[in-house]
């Protein structure tokens, strides 16, 4: 079926599984609950296209263009979709758990509740997008474009954000327990009430940023953090050096806390 052109057809439960679909047209198609397991769907046409419940586990859609289309509660474990336009693509409840989504346009899509556990989204752009509540243990965000965001109450422990774009994002009472986020453009981002246990934030860029009630206890900085005006000399009092132009937070919690250790060096 490579190439056909299948806009508009009603696939409803119909088995593709390890189907050759590359290049093929499903703009509009309803392919709801539809088994695509293992299926190449490079540079497939699926705008619009109702994928709701889907099986794409380990399916290739690199290059595919998934613009709107409803890919609610669908399984994409491990799924190639490397270069692949999923602007305002609804991924509410999808799994993505190991999906490569590097260089993926989400822009404005929907990922609330989604679960990207050891996601690889590198270089991903994510500018408006709805990450509510989702998932994104040990996820691969470098350089990922999240400015203006929604990741109140996401799930980003251990994840990876090094030079991420995270302008404006909301993080509200969102987990970066030991999440990497040095070089990270966070200006004006909201963590409030975030947990940053053992957080790298060297180099990160939180001018402007709401830390109010954000935990931030062994946090690492550097000389080149830019924390925000009201908060700079209160960091620097919280901190100990620990060697190579680096900080480590000391205290009892949040970014307003009263220090509760003494400034010692830190071997």
């Amino acid at each position: 079926m490579e190439g056909a052109d299948l806009r508009g057809a009603r696939l409803f439960l119909a088995d593709f599984r390890d189907a050759n679909l590359t290049g093929t047209n499903l703009e509009g198609a309803l392919l709801a609950g539809a088994g695509l397991h293992d299926a190449n769907l490079t540079g497939a046409d699926l705008r619009d296209a109702n994928l709701e419940s889907a099986g794409l586990h380990d399916a290739i859609l690199q290059g595919a263009r998934l613009n709107r289309t409803n890919l609610v509660g669908a399984d994409l474990r491990r799924a190639d979709l490397e270069g692949a336009d999923l602007t305002d693509a609804n991924l509410t409840r999808a799994r993505l758990e190991g999906a490569n989504l590097a260089y993926a346009n989400l822009i404005g899509a929907r990922l609330t509740s989604a679960s990207l556990i050891n996601a690889q989204m590198a270089s991903a752009a994510l500018t408006g997008a709805n990450l509510t509540d989702a998932n994104l243990t040990r996820a691969h965000l470098e350089r990922a474009k999240l400015a203006r965001a929604t990741l109140t109450g996401a799930n980003l422990t251990d994840a990876n954000l090094t030079a991420a774009r995270l302008a404006g994002a909301k993080l509200i009472d969102a987990n970066l327990a030991g999440a990497q986020l040095g070089g990270a453009r966070m200006a004006g981002a909201d963590l409030t009430g975030a947990h940053l246990a053992g957080a790298n934030l060297n180099g990160t860029n939180l001018e402007r940023a709401n830390l109010n009630n954000t935990y931030l206890v062994s946090v690492t900085w550097s000389e080149l953090t830019r924390w925000p005006d009201a908060l700079a000399g209160v960091m620097r009092d919280r901190s100990v050096p620990i060697g190579n132009g680096q900080y480590r937070v000391q205290g009892s919690g949040n970014s307003g806390a009263d220090l509760s250790v003494p400034l010692v060096p830190v071997s």
